[in-house]
């Protein structure tokens, strides 16, 4: 095999597109491995990890654009520049963007579709100028960008609260606004709940989870990660809600979170109690579990308390050894932690070597420059591939995140490294968290991961809690 590396100073592409060229490079033959990647730290130890030689990308950067490639021969590689310029440069021909005109400018858009609504989708250093235009334009914002700072963050929330609007995000990865699903949300029915939340994956679980106790949603409005912080205040989460209360087509709200700052969820719970509608809160903290929550909501609809699905192994016991998880939400990895530390004792938030440890690979720091685990699933594979040899290791659990824009199949990707897993003598415990509408097939997705050998349940906490009997031996 023969190793190619170059470098472009300054070129840009986003991490979705990038994601799609170095899976396009991977699939074609005689290519033994690909990455097409920006130069950020992340990536470079990627890089490594792949076993390319550093020496070959020391002068990279994260304004660089990295593509590595590894081949059979030299004409493979020569080949592999006209596919990666196709990848990175097509663009939608006319009659796939259905001859509707194109716009530059958000306010020229705004006014032309008479929209009061904008999605902000670009990389984070520039997404504070777009987002606030868009507020200047009159429009409600949804900012799907990360890697926004926190100070440009309050300061689009004081221009949309001065102007009566929401600002959703910066890293707001759901929302579902009148029934429509925007960035990861599940095919969830239509009905009379709606949600607010600092938590994307908080409120992907709990719609799917009322999806599966047959109930619909009408909104959810995803505030950004760190809305319920002190320096934020709950600007957007206290906006949501009084805004939903005042919905007649909402019949039940429910306010979920990381976990918040002491003083912000105070504020927000003494909102909450003063809604007319009723309001379920659900704050990531010991005690606190979404399955929870989704049953409180069954409640408040008069409708009586559910066990939700699941695909449990038959027969598992106690594992010894320590507990990894390698998750793609940060609020599923907060509320497992919860459930596992009272077995385990103190659980690491970071890659170590010993230890329980629950790692949210959706962190910013890995998703920089590159995909959302849950769109490409690379540094988790990696990094489960890299469990398998570890023998200190008795059970893994991780999160499988459906739904629009997310991997086409997760599943597919798993299984082979489930199976190696289990194999090894690891139990392999997996939040299934989806819909029975979502484009990959929830059933299906289920039952893939189940024959490689983890025990699936729609609950994470449900998950969360197997894994601690499994570990602390709990019958």
């Amino acid at each position: 095999m023969i190793d190619r590396i170059i470098i472009y100073s300054g070129r840009y592409h986003d991490s979705v597109r990038l994601m799609q060229a170095s899976q396009t490079l991977r699939n074609t033959a005689g290519v033994d491995e690909a990455l097409v990647a920006m130069g950020t730290e992340l990536n470079l130890s990627l890089l490594e990890d792949l076993h390319f030689d550093p020496q070959q990308f020391v002068t990279a950067g994260p304004n660089d654009l990295i593509v590595a490639a590894r081949a059979v021969d030299e004409a493979t590689l020569d080949s592999l520049d006209q596919i990666l310029d196709e990848a990175l440069t097509r663009r939608a021909q006319p009659d796939e963007a259905g001859g509707r005109p194109q716009f530059h400018v958000i306010e020229t858009a705004a006014a032309a579709a008479g929209a009061n609504f904008a999605l902000i989708s670009v990389p984070g250093r520039f997404a504070f100028v777009e987002a606030m235009q868009a507020l200047r334009a009159g429009l409600h914002v949804m900012v799907f960008s990360d890697n926004v700072s926190i100070e440009h963050e309050v300061l689009l929330k004081e221009e949309a609260a001065d102007r009566d609007l929401l600002v959703m995000g910066p890293d707001c990865g759901t929302s579902i606004v009148g029934g429509i699903g925007l960035g990861f949300a599940n095919a969830v029915q239509p009905g009379s709940v709606s949600l607010v939340g600092a938590s994307g994956t908080g409120i992907q679980q709990l719609t799917c989870l009322l999806d599966d106790a047959g109930v619909g949603i009408r909104h959810a409005w995803g505030t950004g990660s760190r809305d319920l912080s002190e320096a934020v205040g709950g600007s957007s989460t206290l906006r949501g809600l009084a805004a939903l209360d005042s919905d007649p087509g909402t019949e039940v709200i429910v306010v979920v979170s990381k976990p918040p700052a002491e003083s912000v969820a105070s504020k927000v719970r003494a909102a909450a109690a003063a809604c007319s509608t009723p309001v379920v809160v659900a704050f990531m903290e010991p005690g606190s579990t979404l399955e929870a929550a989704a049953n409180s909501v069954l409640e408040k609809l008069g409708k009586p308390s559910t066990t939700f699905t699941s695909w449990p192994i038959e027969g598992s016991e106690h594992r010894p050894g320590v507990l990894r998880g390698f998750f793609s939400g940060g609020t599923l990895r907060d509320e497992a932690r919860f459930i596992i530390e009272p077995v385990t004792g103190q659980v690491s938030l970071t890659e170590t070597s010993v230890g329980p440890s629950l790692v949210d690979y959706g962190d910013d720091e890995y998703t920089e420059g590159r995909a959302h685990p849950m769109i490409d699933q690379t540094v988790r594979l990696d990094r489960l591939q890299e469990a398998v040899d570890d023998t200190s290791i008795g059970v893994v659990l991780l999160d499988v995140v459906l739904g629009y824009g997310a991997n086409p199949d997760p599943a597919l990707e798993l299984a082979p490294v489930i199976q190696q897993l289990t194999k090894a003598g690891a139990a392999v415990v997996a939040n299934l968290c989806g819909s029975q509408g979502d484009p990959q097939g929830l059933d299906y997705q289920a039952r893939q991961l189940h024959a490689a050998g983890a025990a699936v349940f729609l609950s994470n906490a449900a998950a969360a809690t197997c894994a601690a009997e499994l570990v602390g031996g709990i019958a």
